[in-house]
């Protein structure tokens, strides 16, 4: 699974790097704004992209293995959730950081 699984994030990268070279290419004809913000709106979208598939990824494995602990003894299960709420909400804050810099990266004026 976890091979399946980095060879369509790896695969996934590399589409997304050839898109920017053919971007970039395209710098050759178009004025520099217009490339900037092209290539604003990739990196924006990449950066929410990783900062979700991460926190998604963390978040499944955090709490399945939290329910494996609560079913392999119910009597922690208020010793499991409470730090399994702490690390959910620590991997969602990591997300909405991709996302703000995604827009700061979107709107900053150069």
């Amino acid at each position: 699974m976890k091979r399946v699984l980095s060879t369509i994030l790896l695969s996934f990268i590399v589409l997304l790097m050839g898109a920017t070279f053919v971007f970039a290419a395209d710098a050759a004809i178009s004025d520099a704004e217009h490339n900037y913000h092209s290539m604003a709106v990739i990196g924006a979208g990449i950066a929410v992209g990783i900062a979700a598939v991460g926190a998604g990824l963390g978040q499944g494995i955090a709490t399945g293995k939290a329910v494996e602990g609560i079913a392999r003894n119910p009597n922690a299960s208020g010793k499991i959730m409470t730090p399994l709420i702490v690390g959910l909400a620590m991997m969602e804050s990591l997300t909405i950081y991709g996302l703000v810099v995604s827009v700061l990266i979107l709107f900053a004026k150069w």
